[in-house]
C-alpha cells in the first residue's frame, strides 16, 4: 500500500483533510494552531483506491518543542512516496511554506500543492501566488466543504497507481528484448553473437527463422529475455500460410516486447517494409532502436548512413532523435554499444516527471505560443498537467475545450516534452481530458 503524508504549517487544514480522506474523525480539529504534534496515520481513500495516510504536526517557529516536531515531519517525509503540501489560500505565503517547498524539492518525490481553504472568489484569484513555491499548479481546495476532492483524486491517484506498478518493476525480472527487421538482414546471427554460441539455426537463404525464439541472456549482469524473429516480408507478397504464421508471431512478439531492435542491412536501400515495421512498433508504445548490420562490409559507411539516415528521420517523424547504432553480427562489432542504447531507452521509457515540473512547463509554453482562440474568442484553457503512466509515458492534459486544441498544437506540447525532459528516442503520449468548471453549477443555483 503507498504512503501519503500531509505537510504544512500550523492551521492550514491539515488535519481536516486526513479527516474527510479517511472518512472518519481520527485527528483532533480547533482553530488553535499546534493541535496536532504527533504523527497520526490511517488508511484512506478516495474513489475507491486505498492507501496508507500520515497526518503530521503544522511547523512553527523554532522552539525545542517545534524542532521535534519537525523531526517527526521529516519522518513522514522519508517513509512517503507522494507529499501533499498543504497551504492556507487565506493568507499570505511566508518564510515557513517556503523553508518546506525547499525542503521537498530536494526529496525529488512527487508533490501536491494544496492551497486549502479556497472557497470563494477571492481565494481563486490569490492562487497564481503560490507558484513562486516551485511546487507547480496550486490545488485550490477546501478540505472542510470536499471542494476541489475531483481534481485532487485526478492528480493523487495515478502517482499513487504508477508508485505501485515502480514497486512492483524493481523486482528482478528480466527486459524483454525482440530482434525484428526483414528476411536475411542477420538477425539470428546477431543474437548467436550476443550469446556467444550458435544456439539459433543462421544460413544465406532468407526464411530459415519460423517460430519466435526466445533466449535468457545476461548483459552485464542484466537480464534479458531475447527474442529472435522471422523476417517480415510485405503482406502482400506472402502467399504461404506458413509464412503468414510466422509473420504474425513476430508482430505477436513485438506486442509482449519492451524494447525492439529493428535490424537494418546497410548495403540494401532502407525499403517502405522497413518503415512499416519501424511504425508498428512505435504505434505500439514500445521503444525501438535501429541496428545497421553488416557495417564492416562497407568501405565508406558515412556514405551509404546519410541517405538511410535522412530518410529514416523523414519518415519517422513522431520519434525524434532514434537511436542508430552501427553493429557487424560477424564480428561482435558494435553489440555493447547498441545494449547501452537498450537501456537507455528503457530507461527513458520507464521516467516519471513530477507533476509541479510538467505544469511549470505547461505555463512556459503557453507564454511562448498561447493556444488559439476558440469561437468566443477567448483561449482554449490549459488548466494543469499530469503524467498518468509510463511505458511510454503518458501525459494528461485538464481542459474545458479538449475538441478546440488543433493536433498542431499538441505536437507543439510534444516536442517540448521531449526538449525539456529528455525524453528523446521513444514513443510519447498526450491526451486531453475534460474538465468541466466545478464552480459553473454552484453559479447558476446562485443567480
Amino acid at each position: 500500500m503507498k504512503t501519503v503524508a500531509i505537510v504544512g504549517r500550523t492551521n492550514v487544514g491539515k488535519s481536516t483533510l486526513f479527516n474527510k480522506l479517511c472518512h472518519k474523525r481520527l485527528a483532533l480539529v480547533h482553530d488553535r494552531p499546534g493541535v496536532t504534534r504527533d504523527r497520526k496515520e490511517a488508511t484512506a481513500t478516495l474513489k475507491k483506491q486505498t492507501f496508507r495516510l500520515i497526518d503530521t504536526a503544522g511547523l512553527e517557529k523554532t522552539t525545542d518543542l517545534a524542532k521535534a516536531m519537525w523531526e517527526q515531519t521529516h519522518v513522514a517525509i522519508k517513509e512517503a512516496d507522494i507529499i501533499l503540501m498543504v497551504s492556507d489560500a487565506r493568507t499570505e505565503i511566508n518564510a515557513l511554506d517556503r523553508d518546506l517547498a525547499r525542503e521537498l524539492h530536494k526529496t525529488h518525490k512527487p508533490v501536491i500543492l494544496i492551497a486549502n481553504k479556497c472557497e470563494g472568489a477571492k481565494q481563486k484569484e490569490s492562487l497564481n501566488d503560490f507558484y513562486q513555491l516551485g511546487l507547480g499548479r496550486p490545488l485550490g481546495l477546501s478540505a472542510e466543504h470536499k471542494i476541489g476532492f475531483e481534481e485532487l483524486a485526478d492528480i493523487l491517484l495515478p502517482l499513487i497507481q504508477e508508485s505501485e506498478t515502480k514497486e512492483e518493476s524493481a523486482t528482478e525480472r528480466p527486459l524483454k528484448l525482440a530482434i525484428v527487421g526483414r528476411p536475411n538482414v542477420g538477425k539470428s546471427t546477431l543474437i548467436n553473437k550476443m550469446l556467444g554460441s550458435n544456439r539459433l539455426l543462421t544460413g544465406p537463404e532468407a526464411g530459415v527463422t519460423r517460430d519466435a525464439i526466445s533466449v535468457n541472456w545476461t548483459w552485464q549482469d542484466k537480464a534479458i529475455q531475447l527474442t529472435d524473429t522471422a523476417g517480415l516480408r510485405k503482406f502482400g507478397k506472402i502467399s504461404d500460410d506458413l509464412e503468414k504464421m510466422s509473420g504474425e508471431d513476430t508482430q505477436t512478439a513485438i506486442d509482449f516486447a519492451e524494447v525492439v531492435v529493428l535490424v537494418l542491412d546497410i548495403n540494401q536501400p532502407m525499403e517502405r517494409q522497413d518503415l512499416l515495421i519501424a511504425s508498428r512498433v512505435l504505434k505500439e508504445g514500445r521503444c525501438l532502436v535501429i541496428a545497421l548490420n553488416k557495417w564492416d562490409t562497407v568501405e565508406n559507411p558515412q556514405k551509404v548512413w546519410g541517405p538511410i539516415k535522412e530518410r529514416m528521420y523523414e519518415s519517422l517523424q513522431q520519434v525524434k532523435d532514434l537511436n542508430v547504432i552501427p553493429v557487424s553480427a560477424k564480428t561482435g562489432y558494435g553489440i555493447n554499444q547498441l545494449m547501452e542504447a537498450v537501456f537507455k531507452v528503457y530507461g527513458l521509457w520507464n521516467k516519471r516527471i513530477p507533476t509541479h515540473k510538467l505544469n511549470v512547463f505547461l505555463e512556459m509554453m503557453k507564454e511562448a505560443h498561447p493556444t488559439p482562440l476558440a469561437k468566443n474568442g477567448r483561449r482554449v484553457p490549459l488548466k494543469y498537467m499530469t503524467q498518468v503512466s509510463t511505458r511510454p509515458p503518458t501525459f494528461v492534459i485538464f481542459t474545458t475545450n479538449p475538441d478546440k486544441l488543433p493536433d498542431s498544437y499538441i505536437r507543439y506540447l510534444s516536442n517540448g516534452l521531449r526538449d525539456e525532459f529528455g525524453i528523446t528516442g521513444i514513443p510519447v503520449r498526450i491526451q486531453l481530458r475534460k474538465r468541466e468548471n466545478p464552480y459553473a453549477e454552484k453559479s447558476k443555483k446562485s443567480s
